[in-house]
């Protein structure tokens, strides 16, 4: 920053991987002042609509919704997804991101009316453009379980989990953590559902 303007794009890229550092360590204060410092830079030399600057807004809202700051989280997000909608198109990989972002804020804030359609759409889009076996698509697929689940929609939780275990034992393998993850995920499906002998089973699978 004393070689180089503390608004030169090298300057911002450093700032933002500190940042990232400072986040993936848990430091998450100083990490969301300089994600806040970087989307305000950003702003004022690229515009409110480019594409760096809505990155720089999506980096500050996932900083802020891991640090449970729910309420400053979800409005970035929701601009973000109105911006990349209307700049990319509501099906381009970057938007369907910033509507899953948007969608799993909404459900940790307990506001699963309004996260259920948007978890249904990115669905929908990931399958469609991703394919229906893209880690993406596993991802959105468990995330719409998770809620459907929470809402009491068992039956239909329990389908996609299903489907998402078949999936990722077929392209991890039965041993990788992420499909033990699935495993147990349906199995919690199960045993929420009543049917206690199918998640027994899963339980102890090997």
């Amino acid at each position: 920053t004393r070689i180089l303007d503390p608004h030169h794009p090298s300057t911002l890229t450093a700032r933002h991987n500190l940042a990232n550092a400072y986040k993936t360590a848990g430091r998450l204060e100083e990490a969301i002042a300089l994600f806040e410092q970087n989307l305000e830079d950003h702003t004022h030399i690229l515009g409110p609509a480019h594409p760096g600057t809505l990155t720089a807004r999506n980096n500050l809202a996932s900083a802020y919704h891991d640090a449970g700051r729910l309420d400053e989280a979800i409005p970035l997000f929701d601009q973000t997804l109105e911006d990349r909608t209307r700049i990319l198109g509501p099906r381009h990989p970057n938007t369907l991101t910033s509507r899953n972002n948007l969608a799993i804020a909404y459900h940790n804030a307990g506001r699963l009316d309004e996260a259920i359609p948007l978890l249904e759409q990115t669905l929908e889009d990931s399958t469609r453009i991703l394919g229906p076996r893209h880690p993406n698509t596993l991802t959105s697929r468990n995330n719409l379980a998770i809620a459907y689940q929470a809402t009491g929609r068992l039956e239909e939780a329990i389908a996609l989990f299903e489907q998402n275990l078949e999936d990722r034992t077929r392209t991890l393998g039965p041993a990788h953590p992420v499909t033990l993850t699935a495993r147990n995920n349906l199995a919690g499906a199960y045993r929420a559902a009543g049917r206690i002998e199918d998640a027994e089973k899963l339980f102890r699978t090997p």
